[in-house]
């Protein structure tokens, strides 16, 4: 089984320091929960990031302070900016941190809803152009799936020349208006993709580990931290991300699997260059 790659989503665009005040805002707390979860093991960070006061942004003035101040920290980590963004953001405004060039950024390959009545929109010829963006910098996309439907959707486009194979995903299970975290619906997305494709799991809340155990055994790899679920387990808060990543360590481990460097990740994923 090939070496685990641990991706730590450090912030996300909705969590708050209400809910963990650990969660990072500025660009210097942002730098240090991206080198403490570098330390414990993670070879990519999926990077959204804030303003000093916690308000998302996509803006690549943003962006590029942040990137800076992770790879001063950590000048090998993989760093995946996302261009998910937060509801209600514009296509433009998505796609700003693509600009940068970096060696990942994430492809939302359809539309779900998010609660209440937050929709998260990706049409069709939306994602046309965040994946033809990208092959025209020479990104590398994560297609996050939100349910089966956005497996077939990446498969359609790749046929069609938008996404370049071969194709990573990440499974995002158990988020609301998702598909539900059972073993029986990793199961099915993991069967579901083209031979020759990797995949991540991000887990929400409660069922994060659930979750990477299952892909680890599955051979797999694994997405831990704020932006998914703030706890280390019931009840108790995690203190950084470091400390969610040093967990999956832990069960990667007990499981025989051993954890992939940014160098072994950029290997197994094929990325093109190492900037």
């Amino acid at each position: 089984m090939e070496k685990l790659i641990i991706t730590a989503a450090i912030c996300g665009a909705e969590v708050t320091k209400e809910q963990n005040p650990a969660v990072p805002y500025t660009v210097e707390e942002i730098g240090q929960e991206a080198y403490r979860a570098y330390l414990a093991g993670a070879s990519i960070v999926h990077l959204h990031v804030r303003e000093d006061d916690g308000t998302p942004t996509q803006s690549k003035e943003r962006f590029a302070l942040c990137m800076k101040e992770i790879k001063r920290l950590c000048p090998d980590l993989i760093i995946q900016p996302s261009t998910g963004g937060a509801v209600g953001m514009s296509n433009e405004e998505r796609l700003q941190p693509v600009a940068l060039k970096p060696e990942m950024a994430t492809l939302d390959c359809g539309t779900c809803n998010f609660g209440g009545d937050d929709i998260f929109v990706n049409t069709e010829n939306a994602i046309k152009v965040f994946g033809e963006t990208m092959i025209k910098l020479g990104i590398k996309p994560e297609v996050e799936v939100f349910d089966k439907g956005m497996i077939d959707m990446a498969i359609r486009l790749n046929k069609q020349g938008y996404i370049k194979s071969p194709m990573h995903f990440n499974f995002v299970l158990g988020v609301n208006g998702g598909i539900s975290a059972e073993p029986r619906d990793l199961v099915f997305l993991a069967e579901s993709i083209p031979p020759g494709s990797t995949f991540t799991v991000s887990g929400i809340g409660r069922s994060a580990f659930h979750m990477a155990s299952l892909a680890i055994s599955m051979g797999g790899h694994v997405r831990v931290g704020f932006e998914d679920n703030v706890y280390l387990s019931k009840g108790v808060l995690a203190q950084s991300n470091g400390e969610l990543v040093e967990k999956v360590v832990r069960i990667a481990k007990e499981l025989g699997r051993e954890v992939a460097t940014p160098q072994d990740a950029r290997a197994i994923l094929g990325l093109e260059c190492n900037p």
